[in-house]
């Protein structure tokens, strides 16, 4: 236990270790608030996206990226019925309401889109809506009627009819100076009236006017209204836990064996070098392109497969070659002399003994799983229902992110990957100094 503290002592004299030590600590501390604040099963129902992103715009960059480039992008507006001043006149059989949506503009962009959100219930024959938009200037715009179901939308950026009438995209024309060679913003406060007629005393409406903004939160948005701060945070528990169960699975695993062929020698040992020199040949990215392709992409078989396939890894040789000359020490013939098991020498005397070389290589291991994983989903073959790092960046390319000049959506989780890298690298290189003497002097 002393030897083992003195080593990790002997980290605070490198300042790349505490370096290491401080991104992976975040990381780590990252990964419990994500998990604590956004649980399992939360997360997964978000990333699958539905009604609950309908309120974010598509594809829009973090406001703190516009703000630091100098720029004024409309964020996202939410103007709801609860909030506004609702005129009611009762006739028989029904009510006739009006409702003002009122909302102040005075960003330097266009709206990406405008959407109204409706929504009666208690009704036994629809309700019927007429729409007017009001601009700062005192014009009125008529946006048609319809009959309003249980939810329904009026999705006014894609009224073709409108933009016709205004001769530009209706997000574009509704906020627009009027008479100008180039669209340019109006700023002031518009309102959206909602006329509706509810032909049952009991009936109600509640109406939600979104004009969606072109910048959204820390991280922005996807092609799906997504919040890609959902997945930046998740898969930060997601890489972690795949990486360390990988590095262990396969380390201690390859570690056991290795010792156990040394030990006892014989037909045994010949199978484990013949096992392993047939799987230093099997190409593991290929294999798992397989397995993805053929059967399931799901993370968790992925990662038996990465364990199964890295038991008889090259390292068993390394360890094999480590733990021949130990086997002939003294104090394995003394254990033998005292009765200790099989068992427990292997796993008390042979494998401690090489531990000190092995914690170095099984801290680097940790990030090159990482990057499989994010590889592998990088091609399409990442778990469909995880938020990961990986996923981000495949619908990244999938949509032609980098061609769109929505450079937030790879930048962000390329950032992170490479900040797991080096946390752990930094950290491995340290400890493979601390416990390997013969590099103290390099």
């Amino acid at each position: 236990m002393r030897y083992w503290s003195e080593r990790l002592w002997e980290l605070r004299r490198y300042p790349s270790a505490l370096l290491g030590m401080a991104i992976i600590f975040c990381l780590v501390g990252l990964s419990i608030v994500t998990v604590i604040a956004i649980p399992y099963d939360e997360a997964l129902d978000r990333w699958r996206g539905g009604d609950y992103w309908r309120m974010h715009p598509r594809n829009a960059e973090p406001v703190w990226l516009d703000r630091l480039k100098g720029g004024n992008k409309p964020k996202t507006l939410i103007i709801s019925s609860h909030d506004a001043e609702t005129e009611s006149v009762t006739f028989s059989g029904g009510r006739r309401l009006r409702i003002p949506l009122h909302f102040d503009y005075d960003f330097s962009a266009f709206p990406s889109e405008i959407n109204l959100f409706l929504k009666s219930e208690k009704h036994t024959r629809e309700p019927f809506a007429r729409l007017t938009w009001h601009t700062p200037d005192g014009r009125e715009i008529p946006l048609g009627g319809r009959r309003i179901t249980a939810n329904d939308r009026f999705s006014l950026s894609q009224d073709w009819a409108l933009e016709r009438r205004l001769g530009q995209l209706p997000h574009v024309g509704l906020l627009a100076r009027p008479d100008t060679d180039s669209p340019e913003v109006l700023s002031g406060r518009y309102t959206l009236v909602l006329d509706a007629v509810l032909f049952d005393e009991a009936a109600e409406i509640t109406a939600e006017l979104v004009v969606y903004g072109r910048v959204h939160g820390l991280a922005g948005t996807d092609h799906q209204r997504r919040d890609l701060l959902l997945a930046l945070l998740w898969g930060t528990p997601i890489a972690l836990a795949f990486g360390l169960l990988a590095a262990v699975g396969t380390t201690l695993t390859t570690l056991v064996i290795a010792a156990a062929g040394v030990w006892f020698g014989g037909r045994l040992d010949a199978t484990i070098q013949r096992l392993t020199e047939i799987n230093m040949i099997l190409p593991l990215l290929p294999i798992l392109v397989m397995v993805g392709t053929l059967y399931s992409t799901s993370i968790w078989l992925m990662l038996g497969v990465v364990v199964l396939l890295g038991i008889f890894s090259a390292s068993a040789k390394m360890y094999r070659a480590m733990l021949l000359p130990i086997r002939e020490s003294p104090y394995i013939q003394a254990a033998q002399a005292y009765g200790a098991s099989d068992s427990r020498i292997i796993l008390h005397y042979l494998v401690p003994r090489i531990l000190p070389v092995l914690i170095p290589t099984f801290v680097t291991l940790i990030p090159a799983f990482v990057f499989l994983e994010a590889s592998l989903a990088v091609l399409g073959l990442g778990d469909p229902v995880l938020p990961t790092w990986g996923k981000v960046l495949n619908d990244a390319q999938n949509e032609s992110a980098l061609y769109n000049h929505y450079y937030y959506w790879v930048l962000a989780p390329a950032l992170l990957l490479m900040l797991t890298g080096l946390g752990f690298a930094l950290l491995g290189f340290a400890l493979d100094r601390v416990f390997n003497p013969r590099l103290r002097r390099i």
